[in-house]
């Protein structure tokens, strides 16, 4: 009768000389498995015996042997050891499972390197910032019109301590679209006359803001032409200083003034209606504070007393208004320096200067509205800024060309004023003259 599984035959099994595994005839042991044996301890002993030392009569837990004839646990070698013998089935006893170290533990991760990281995070903050604040710097300075060329006035005066910029504020309307100008109350004149000058003084002992009446009685001095480089005789007929800038642009207004004055300009800077606007529509409107309301149908003004936030349209018609006025040019010099120290305080707040989505459009209106004179840097520019914020704001002296009176229309300077002025000016020394 044939004992073997189905499908095994007695040539399977007497033939299998070479073969090896589960019932192999073989001469060889099987090595590619190991059968664990189950050992136990000796029998109990035969009633009647004498009782076994102390210990020896508890029988020994089986345990596991393999191939090799190890036995795991009971003190015949340091093999491996179920834990059943011991009672540790689980953990890093000794010649148990190792754990991924090598040595029964597990590693750990390693604590993080602070040092390192707050490094590289130091270091791309400062990368990028210094990326942006280059990037922007260029940017900015493309948008500058450096279309004054100072060098071409003559007969210039010596400069003096600290930096004198001459700031005008145009009637200009390039650009400018017929219901833009309609808007604007602008009018659609040809050519560009001034609606305010003035000129900012910086130095060590602060700055001061001067504003120079359009209507200011002044003669045209020799000249060269700017745009033929002829050179023109002096005049003796006496006109407002707005007509040196209706004759001839910057170069003149610059020659006429320094003629008057004996100051030097250092640097000009120039902006059109449409720009203005732009730069107040930009930073959200500027919030004013008026003492009285008052309307004039030339600029468009109609205001009411207390406080309001003026758009683009409305600021233009306030610095713009005169004919509300009895001394109708002094009193919109006023006005535009009043409202130049809610625009600057406006333009420096944390809420424009913080984000960007005020920040560069506000910069873009700016600079790509501005004309300046060919040598004026973004640093100049950024100091000019500065210097009427912190005039406007109350840090420096702000005021009026002085004026003795008035002769054919117009407003004639206090020559002993306007001297002391001067000089203390180009000594950079602090003003104490006053004006109107």
């Amino acid at each position: 009768m044939n004992d073997w599984p189905d499908g095994w035959s007695d040539d399977n099994r007497s033939n299998g000389g070479n073969r090896y595994g589960r019932g192999s005839a073989g001469s060889q042991p099987e090595s590619a498995r190991v059968m664990r044996q189950v050992r136990r301890g000796p029998a109990a002993p035969a009633p009647g015996q004498g009782a076994p030392p102390y210990g020896a009569g508890v029988p020994r837990q089986p345990s596991y042997v393999d191939g090799q004839g190890h036995d795991g646990g009971q003190g015949y070698d340091n093999g491996y050891d179920s834990g059943y013998n011991t009672g540790q089935v689980y953990g890093n006893g000794s010649g148990g499972p190792q754990g991924p170290g090598g040595d029964g533990t597990y590693a750990q991760r390693p604590a993080p390197n602070w040092r390192r990281r707050i490094k590289w995070t130091a270091i791309t903050l400062v990368t990028t910032l210094v990326v942006v604040s280059v990037g922007t710097y260029f940017w900015a300075d493309s948008k500058l019109h450096r279309d004054v060329d100072l060098s071409k006035v003559i007969d210039r005066p010596e400069t003096g301590e600290g930096t004198n910029y001459l700031i005008v504020g145009s009637d200009s309307r390039a650009g400018m679209s017929a219901e833009e100008k309609k808007k604007l109350h602008t009018g659609s004149a040809e050519g560009k006359r001034t609606d305010s000058m003035m000129i900012l003084h910086t130095g060590d002992n602060g700055s001061t803001l001067i504003s120079l009446p359009r209507d200011s009685d002044v003669t045209i001095p020799k000249f060269q032409g700017s745009e033929s480089g002829k050179v023109y005789p002096a005049s003796a007929q006496h006109v407002k200083l707005n007509a040196a800038y209706a004759k001839d642009g910057p170069t003149l207004l610059v020659r006429t003034i320094e003629a008057k004055t004996g100051l030097h300009i250092d640097h000009y800077v120039e902006i059109g209606f449409a720009g203005f606007a732009g730069i107040v529509d930009a930073v959200g409107g500027v919030e004013m504070d008026l003492d009285q309301g008052f309307k004039d149908k030339w600029s468009g003004a109609d205001f009411k007393a207390g406080k309001q936030t003026l758009n683009g349209e409305q600021a233009l018609a306030f610095v713009r208004t005169r004919h509300a006025f009895a001394a109708s040019d002094l009193q919109r010099t006023k006005n535009q320096q009043k409202f130049l120290a809610a625009l600057a305080h406006q333009v420096a707040t944390p809420s424009t200067v913080l984000n960007p989505f005020k920040f560069y459009p506000t910069m873009g209106a700016g600079l790509d509205s501005l004309i300046v004179d060919k040598d004026m840097s973004l640093w100049d520019l950024a100091d000019m800024f500065w210097a009427m914020k912190g005039v406007t704001g109350g840090d420096g002296k702000s005021m009026n060309m002085p004026i003795s009176g008035s002769s054919g229309g117009n407003l004639v300077w206090d020559e002993a004023k306007m001297k002391t002025l001067v000089n203390q000016l180009k000594n950079d020394e602090k003003v104490t003259v006053s004006g109107n």
